[in-house]
């Protein structure tokens, strides 16, 4: 494609496994193939990239998302030239700026003054070029104090800052940027992304690995989702952000699932008095187990049972209840618990005024929240069947665990609805659209 910065065609990446086997023999195999990889077994090698293919835009944004261990920083390493492909073909137009592993070429002994000449050298400028230019990299990087102190001096934010203001300032056609954001503090991180911003208004090729996927969203124009090193998706970034945080949360809900059910099935009973953890909060269950709550459920509003909820999803609590003999005493109760033990909101059957007349043989519980206005995190319910006395017949605390994720990364545990307004001479782009439920905000009048 004429138009195109960077073409992948089926490209591959392998790696050996440092298994310590066959070493002299990989060595002839590189002589005689110009490969290391070429003459192992498939036992001794793992595929960091396997048959991408993709086309990059001049002038695009281009997200790359996933996991970790799923091939991004590697494919961003081969479209840098810092690493080749196994198989398989991969063209870029223009000269390329990465900033991935900022700062590698610096020497620790010599002044960041000497680093940065030499550094502006090697990744493509001539020296005139580097010193027209030097002023500009020194007060990007804010180290005009220590430019003349060697760089063994400098802290790692020292160093990364320094490393992000040579590259962005070699003017490429293509930038690469691998997690930007740990270049720095908050500061220094909008004026990373000013920067960025400043290259894509200018018509530069962008290629953006990051977790951040808010930032995907907002900053990309396409995405890549890279899985196990294949492509899971590729499109529109809001789509495929999407598609990827409900692979994501799947994943968790399995993960949680299995640990919840080892966890029950290897706790020995407690009791409400015995040590607690950090926080004041121990799992733990105990109780006569007359009435017993056989089983916990959270269900989200397909019915279906999960772990992982949004801010502003419903979620309904299902117990699963049984009585070997009639009881005309009982209540059935919730506490919700943050990570570190805070309790945060707790309710039962007799609270609200219901009036218990009989139970026996088996019953199901629902408490629905129709709501749920946390913020992203890790909690804890507590679940309880007892006397009106409150005397226990099944304690469960902690045994059941759920998590929200949220694109929001608001602070604390609650979520109210809210609304911002501006008036007089205050002008402020709205955010971009994103789901209701993650927001937690009412809709615009």
């Amino acid at each position: 494609m004429t138009d195109a910065a960077i073409v992948a065609r089926d490209v591959s990446k392998l790696y050996r496994r440092h298994l310590g086997r066959h070493q002299f023999r990989t060595l002839k195999s590189a002589l005689l193939t110009g490969s290391l990889i070429s003459d192992l077994a498939p036992a001794e090698t793992f595929t960091a990239l396997d048959g991408v293919s993709f086309d990059v835009p001049r002038g695009s944004t281009f997200g790359v998302i996933g996991e970790n261990g799923s091939g991004k920083s590697t494919l961003l390493k081969l479209v840098a030239g810092i690493a080749r492909p196994s198989a398989g073909t991969l063209a870029v137009d223009g000269r390329v700026s990465a900033l991935i592993e900022l700062g590698a070429g610096f020497h620790p002994e010599i002044s960041g003054r000497e680093n940065v000449v030499i550094n502006g050298i090697m990744l493509g400028l001539t020296r005139r070029e580097v010193e027209a230019r030097f002023d500009e990299i020194v007060a990007f990087a804010e180290l005009e104090d220590f430019i003349d102190a060697p760089v063994k001096t400098y802290s790692s934010g020292m160093y990364m800052r320094l490393g992000f203001a040579v590259a962005i300032h070699v003017e490429p056609d293509v930038l690469l940027v691998d997690e930007v954001l740990a270049v720095g503090d908050e500061a220094f991180t909008r004026k990373c992304l000013d920067k960025i911003s400043e290259f894509h208004r200018r018509g530069k090729t962008i290629v953006f690995v990051t977790h951040t996927l808010g930032l995907v969203a907002k900053m990309c124009d396409d995405v890549l989702w890279l899985r196990r090193g294949k492509i899971a998706d590729r499109g529109d970034p809001q789509r495929v952000v999407d598609a990827y945080l409900t692979y994501v949360a799947g994943g968790e809900d399995a993960r949680l699932l299995a640990q919840q059910a080892s966890t029950q099935a290897a706790l020995p009973e407690a009791g409400p008095d015995d040590e607690p953890r950090a926080g004041g909060y121990r799992p733990g269950r105990w109780g006569s187990r007359e009435v017993e709550i056989s089983g916990v459920r959270l269900l989200d509003d397909r019915n279906q049972e999960r772990r992982v909820f949004a801010p502003g999803e419903a979620l309904t609590l299902s117990l699963a209840v049984r009585a070997e003999r009639p009881v005309e005493d009982f209540v059935f109760g919730l506490g919700l618990f943050a990570a570190d033990g805070t309790h945060l909101y707790g309710t039962n059957t007799d609270i609200e005024a219901f009036q218990p007349r009989r139970l026996e043989g088996t019953g199901e519980v629902r408490l629905l929240i129709e709501d749920l206005r946390l913020v992203e995190g890790t909690y804890f319910v507590d679940v309880a069947a007892h006397r009106k006395d409150g005397t226990p017949y099944d304690y469960h605390r902690g045994l059941t665990t759920f998590r929200v994720k949220s694109r929001v990364k608001d602070v604390g545990v609650y979520r109210p609805r809210h609304r911002w307004a501006f008036e007089g001479n205050i002008t402020m782009d709205a955010p971009a659209e994103r789901p209701e439920l993650d927001l937690g905000e009412e809709p615009s009048a």
